[in-house]
């Protein structure tokens, strides 16, 4: 078991000490030998069924009266993505993906959706971003126009984690209620529906599910909507304000995993007659990593708490997600320089999770996005 000493900080309840050491016995027994080089697709559905099955998607959705346990998943993701990223993926987009539904969804919209999503039955996705609106999303340009009891999709998604894959998407389209964000509607859209169409699928540095979708004339109930027409912008942000902290957590469990990669080889690499760990700016460069990782996880979970009290963490998730996200390009940097050549060398840990660090600090909005939240949250 690795080393878990932060459980013991005041952040935790005991079910949340529990549920993380639970989790990382599962993930030493179950995630050890997963193949990136099979089908993505195949291997994403194959996590999230494991997920499910064993019983960890349920606390990426919220039950009927229930609220979402921050803390739960952020420890949930960082001890996934401490073993395994795709694991960590599979698991975040069934929170994301589904989330808006566990915050706005009507009683009927719940018990049609979220079940399947927690036994892993059904694959969840988030669609706002598009062509022209990454981290501007108020100049989005997907339409839903009303027409009867329906409403008309027009227009494209695109970076969407799950496209190609997902059973469901959760869509915001512009509906016109008002201009920019207060103009914006959600909509569960199933997969399946005429007119939606995968456009392209997208290969990035870390293989992950990911497309293009189009929509055209995609006829879509108004019982398929989430909340009230122009609302969807909020319901976005707050989505986000959840899952975004979980983002830091992943990236967390990444500069861990790194950390200890770095430790071990620091401590079993020869060296000019000792070893790698002797030598002073070897120790100078564990001791950055270190310091990185702990201050990370202060962030992290003191966000997870203050959300867990019902406080609004604006600022406090922006901070924790630029804090973790840029610090875990730092350690994991680090470690794949102690490793020298073996750290750019493909199928070695390290330069997987080199890999894998790199688009969280875009996501969920970027790491310049985030300094301007809290920046505008400082000055208010």
């Amino acid at each position: 078991m690795a080393d878990m000493e932060h459980l013991d900080w005041p952040f935790f309840d005991a079910k949340h000490r529990e549920l993380a050491r639970a989790l990382d016995a599962w993930c030493g027994e179950h995630l050890q030998h997963v193949d990136h080089d099979v089908d993505i697709d195949a291997q994403c559905r194959t996590l999230v069924a494991q997920l499910g099955t064993a019983g960890w998607l349920n606390h990426a959705v919220a039950g009927e009266g229930q609220a979402i346990d921050t803390r739960a998943i952020c420890l949930i993701r960082e001890t996934l993505a401490r073993h395994d990223g795709l694991a960590d993926f599979a698991f975040a987009m069934q929170g994301l993906g589904s989330g808006a539904i566990s915050l706005q969804g009507t009683a009927e919209q719940r018990e049609r959706y979220l079940p399947r999503v927690a036994r892993g039955e059904a694959l969840a996705a988030f669609a706002l971003s598009e062509p022209e609106a990454g981290s501007d999303v108020a100049a989005m340009q997907c339409s839903a126009t009303e027409d009867g009891d329906s409403y008309l999709l027009n227009g494209e998604k695109t970076w969407i984690s799950n496209g190609g894959i997902a059973d469901f998407y959760v869509l915001f389209a512009r509906s016109g209620e008002a201009p920019g964000s207060r103009g914006i509607s959600a909509f569960i859209v199933d997969a399946d529906l005429p007119g939606l169409e995968i456009a392209e699928r997208i290969a990035v540095i870390a293989p992950h599910p990911l497309a293009r979708l189009r929509f055209t004339n995609c006829r879509v109930a108004k019982s398929q909507m989430l909340g009230a027409p122009g609302e969807g912008f909020k319901l976005a942000m707050r989505t986000l304000d959840v899952f975004r902290t979980s983002v830091a957590a992943a990236a967390l469990g990444f500069a861990r995993r790194a950390l200890q990669e770095g430790l071990n080889q620091a401590k079993s690499r020869p060296m000019f007659g000792a070893r790698l760990a002797d030598l002073p700016l070897t120790q100078a460069k564990l001791a950055d990593m270190a310091c990185t990782v702990d201050s990370s996880a202060l962030m992290v979970y003191r966000a997870a708490w203050l959300r867990d009290q019902g406080k609004t963490i604006t600022k406090e998730a922006a901070m924790a997600k630029l804090m973790a996200t840029e610090g875990a390009q730092q350690v994991i940097d680090a470690a794949v320089q102690l490793f020298g050549g073996r750290g750019v060398r493909r199928g070695e840990i390290v330069e997987s999770l080199y890999r894998e660090i790199r688009a969280l600090r875009i996501y969920e909005g970027a790491s310049e996005v985030q300094q301007l939240i809290i920046g505008r949250e400082l000055l208010k």
